[in-house]
């Protein structure tokens, strides 16, 4: 069975599907943030609530009759958001946020089918090697998971209230990002690079903690962000840097009991998502300043410096959204430039964990 990280023991074939594998999981990436973009459309319209049933297969099709686009629109006019929001809609009206959601959904099943048949054709052929087989079947099966979250969220927004549960949104998009992070890190492994030489190397004094750290925080914030969307707590305080008027503004904690506040309170909410934003700036400055003055290779520091760039582009993104009242345009941005924040984060582990191997082999 050969290693994930070395490949000067391959043949030429193995090679090749590796490079294979890698471009098939980089272009599911790539329509995962496609998916990500499509969704926050999808939700800054407020149209995730127009299909109100969860047809999988039958689903991908949309209404091809005038009959069947009323009765489409007649299942809208029985939940709250229509009863409440969008009473005396037009059918043309209605349209326009249908085909929000149907793509959202027809993207996701493109998803599926890009990820499916390539796996099947891939391993019939045996070009997939034996330590990669079940983390692929993860992946297949947390995409699985994934689409059943997306209707657990929409089911929440179809009784009792006008939009989706926040909570429900921040596990729907965080599971996408993992997903993400997770297929990035499998195509990061299989890219053939020179190997990254450094002798005694250890996890705290060589960068792998923090990078791991940084994952994670990028992780934490991306929830952050889907109940900020969930809340719509970025159409408030629309000022920067300061709050109300504040560094840190009073009313916090003015919900009890007193944890609730970090998921129901907009002021909060949108408090914690700059605080974490701060605090992502500076875990990856002080990474990459250590980094890029250590004896360390140039693929290292490349990646330390391309991620500096990313996060500064991605705190100037969130300000505009937020200076502006959340045009579509910057908040679309703002939350395809997390996944390329996310991505190089991801980078940065995987670099780092050759670089281990390398040392202690």
């Amino acid at each position: 069975m050969s290693t994930p990280f070395y490949s000067s023991d391959l043949s030429a074939q193995d090679l090749s599907n590796r490079r294979q594998i890698r471009v098939w999981l980089l272009f599911i990436c790539f329509l995962i943030l496609a998916m990500v973009v499509v969704g926050g459309a999808t939700r800054l319209t407020e149209s995730g609530l127009s299909i109100t049933e969860w047809k999988p297969i039958h689903g991908a099709i949309p209404p091809l009759s005038a009959a069947e686009w009323a009765e489409e629109f007649e299942k809208y006019k029985q939940i709250p958001q229509y009863k409440l929001l969008n009473e005396g809609m037009t059918l043309g009206e209605f349209k326009s946020i249908f085909w929000w959601e149907w793509g959202h959904r027809l993207l996701g099943r493109v998803i599926g089918l890009f990820f499916f048949i390539p796996l099947v054709w891939f391993w019939a052929r045996r070009q997939v090697s034996s330590w990669l087989k079940p983390r692929l079947v993860v992946a297949f099966l947390l995409g699985g998971l994934q689409g059943a979250i997306g209707w657990w969220m929409v089911v929440s927004g179809l009784v009792n209230r006008v939009d989706v549960s926040q909570y429900r949104l921040a596990v729907h998009l965080s599971v996408a990002c993992i997903l993400f992070a997770y297929l990035y890190y499998l195509a990061a492994v299989l890219k053939r690079r020179p190997e990254l030489e450094r002798e005694g190397w250890n996890v705290f004094g060589d960068g792998l903690f923090g990078a791991y750290a940084i994952v994670g925080l990028v992780l934490f914030q991306l929830f952050l962000g889907a109940l900020v969307a969930g809340l719509n707590a970025g159409l408030t305080f629309n000022t920067w840097p300061l709050m109300d008027g504040q560094i840190v503004p009073s009313g916090l904690f003015v919900m009890s009991p007193w944890w609730i506040n970090f998921f129901e309170n907009v002021m909060m909410v949108q408090f914690q998502h700059r605080m974490i934003a701060y605090a992502l700036v500076i875990a990856v400055f002080v990474q990459g300043f250590y980094l890029m003055r250590g004896n360390r290779e140039s693929v290292l520091k490349s990646n330390a410096s391309w991620l500096m760039v990313a996060i500064v582009i991605q705190v100037f993104l969130g300000v505009v959204t937020l200076l502006g009242m959340v045009p579509m345009d910057r908040a679309l941005a703002h939350q395809a430039m997390a996944l390329i924040v996310l991505a190089l984060a991801v980078e940065q582990v995987c670099l780092l964990r050759r670089e281990k191997e390398a040392a202690l082999r």
